[in-house]
């Protein structure tokens, strides 16, 4: 595989995961898009990474804002405040600065939900699983920022009704924005498929990941001024 991939765990675990998305997409899902994982500085430097760790969504974890989600069969629930990059066209392999830039059509906030199902540590499985993908929720996107300009943008998020630190620089703790939809370009290729026009890019946790109980009631994220989406937990 490419040199995307040159960590011989990242391709055995993105070799499984390749099989998995394939199965879904056989039983009929769609994929529309991509996430990353464990691009925090902490995170790659623990996991002994170069980059964040890269996924896939499907149209059937896609929610719409305000859902209600019960957790409480999950092995330890995950929620994460993201921006959304949405792709306008398609971005091939080894793409420089300006085709990146070029090819991000629109910006917007996302939530997304996970269930960690094996160690933290092992690079291998936690990709074999979709780096423990179950849901997310996709909001507004303001085209008014296209090329994936983030100034003036201020996060904004409350864990059930009491507010979490979001820091004021937004890539602080994900990595530069279009260096990660570069580096999902690049994993997509190796992998077969692309970096697509119409695919939405899920970039990370803003903050350090929410491990959720179950007396938690919901996750509120706004990326001000473009818009809120929240989500609700319950049976």
């Amino acid at each position: 595989m490419s040199d995307a991939l040159g960590d011989p765990r990242i391709e055995r675990g993105m070799q499984a995961q390749l099989r998995l998305r394939r199965q879904q997409l056989q039983e009929g899902a769609r994929q529309i898009g991509w996430k990353v994982g464990f691009g925090a500085p902490a995170a790659k430097e623990k996991l002994r990474l170069r980059a964040p760790l890269v996924g896939y969504l499907l149209d059937r974890a896609l929610l719409e804002s305000g859902a209600t989600v019960s957790i409480a069969a999950w092995q330890r629930p995950v929620a994460e405040a993201e921006i959304a990059v949405h792709i306008g066209q398609d971005v091939p392999a080894h793409a420089n600065r300006e085709t990146v830039r070029r090819a991000i059509s629109a910006v917007g906030p996302a939530i997304e939900l996970a269930d960690v199902q094996c160690a933290m540590d092992d690079v291998e499985a936690i990709l074999s699983c979709d780096i423990f993908q179950r849901h997310v929720i996709v909001g507004p996107r303001d085209i008014m920022r296209s090329g994936g300009r983030l100034d003036g943008l201020r996060g904004r998020l409350t864990r059930s009704g009491k507010d979490v630190p979001v820091p004021v620089d937004l890539e602080s703790n994900t990595g530069r924005i279009h260096d990660i939809i570069a580096h999902v370009a690049d994993t997509a290729a190796a992998v077969g498929d692309g970096l697509r026009a119409g695919q939405v890019v899920i970039c990370g946790s803003l903050t350090a990941p929410m491990f959720l109980e179950l007396a938690d009631t919901g996750i509120d994220f706004a990326l001000e001024p473009i818009g809120r989406i929240s989500v609700r937990f319950g049976a």
